[in-house]
C-alpha cells in the first residue's frame, strides 16, 4: 500500500484528499496532511517531520514557497516528492537542489522526484521528440479570464484594463523563467513544457487576459527536427481557487493511481 502525505489542503490538496479517502486510488491511501492554515479534519499532522514519518510519497500541493521551505528535505528523508507547483522550478538553484542532493548528503540514498503534468498532456511525445533530434522551439500562449491574471505588480492602468476592459490583452510575452516568476500560480503549465523539451529560457510564453473568457485556454506549439506537433487544451477554472484548472487535483490522482500500480510518472 503506497502512503501517501499531502503538503497543502486547498483547493488542489482537499480533491486529492477525498479521493484517496473514497478509494478512488486502489494500492494508495491518504496517511497525513500537513498545512497549518487549512487542517484535514482526521489526518492533520503538525510538522513536516510528522507528515514525513507516516508516508512513502508526498504530494506538494501547497504553492512555491512549500516547495523551497520543505522540497529537499522530503527527498533527504527517502520519501518520493511528486510536485504540482511546476513553476517554481524555474528557480535554477530549487531545481538543482532538488535534482542533487547538498554536499554532505551525496553519499545518501533519495526519495525519487516526479511532477505532476497539471493542466495539459502530450508531453509522452514533447520527450520522444527531444530524444530523436533537436527541438528548433516552444512556444506556448495561455488565455485566462482576464481578472485572473491581475497582480499587485501591475501599474495601475493594466490593473484597470484586466478588472474592467472589454477586449483581450497580452500581459506577458517573454521567456518560460520569466512568466513563472511573475504569475507563480499561472505558469505552471509552461514550466513543464519547458522542462520537457528546450528548458525555462528558450521556451517563450505568452499570457493573454480575456474578460470574456470563462475557461482556460493553452496552445503550444513545437518545431522539432523531428516534425511539427500542435496541441490545445481548454479547461475549466478550479470553482475554489480561478486561478488553477479543475482539472489539475485529477491529475495528481491520475499519477498517484500511475504510481500505485508501478506505472509511468513525469520523473526528473
Amino acid at each position: 500500500m503506497l502512503r501517501v502525505g499531502l503538503l497543502g489542503h486547498g483547493a488542489i490538496g482537499t480533491q486529492v484528499a477525498k479521493a484517496l479517502e473514497a478509494g478512488n486510488v486502489l494500492g494508495a491511501e491518504l496517511a497525513g496532511v500537513f498545512d497549518p492554515w487549512a487542517p484535514h479534519p482526521r489526518k492533520s499532522v503538525d510538522s513536516i517531520e510528522a507528515l514525513l514519518a507516516g508516508c512513502d510519497l508526498v504530494v506538494e500541493a501547497a504553492g512555491h514557497e512549500a516547495l523551497c521551505a520543505y522540497g529537499v528535505a522530503v527527498r533527504l528523508s527517502r520519501t518520493d516528492l511528486l510536485v504540482v507547483s511546476v513553476g517554481a522550478l524555474a528557480d535554477e538553484k530549487l531545481l538543482d537542489d532538488l535534482r542533487h542532493p547538498p554536499a554532505s548528503h551525496q553519499s545518501q540514498r533519495l526519495g525519487k522526484l516526479y511532477i505532476s503534468t497539471g493542466a495539459i498532456g502530450g508531453l509522452d511525445t514533447l520527450r520522444a521528440a527531444s530524444l530523436l533530434g533537436e527541438i528548433e522551439s516552444v512556444e506556448m500562449v495561455s488565455t485566462k479570464p482576464a481578472k485572473n491574471l491581475i497582480r499587485p505588480w501591475m501599474d495601475d492602468n493594466l490593473r484597470q484594463v484586466l478588472a474592467q476592459g472589454q477586449e483581450a490583452v497580452i500581459v506577458f510575452s517573454g521567456p518560460a523563467r520569466q512568466a513563472c516568476a511573475l504569475f507563480p500560480e499561472s505558469a505552471n503549465v509552461c514550466a513543464t513544457a519547458a522542462l520537457a523539451t528546450i528548458g525555462f529560457d528558450r521556451t517563450q510564453a505568452t499570457l493573454v487576459g480575456d474578460p470574456n473568457r470563462q475557461t482556460v485556454r493553452h496552445e503550444i506549439k513545437v518545431e522539432a527536427e523531428s516534425g511539427r506537433y500542435g496541441f490545445t487544451f481548454e479547461n475549466r477554472t478550479s470553482p475554489k481557487n480561478p486561478k488553477t484548472s479543475a482539472i489539475v487535483p485529477f491529475s495528481v490522482v491520475r499519477a498517484l493511481r500511475a504510481l500505485a500500480e508501478s506505472d509511468e510518472v513525469m520523473l526528473l
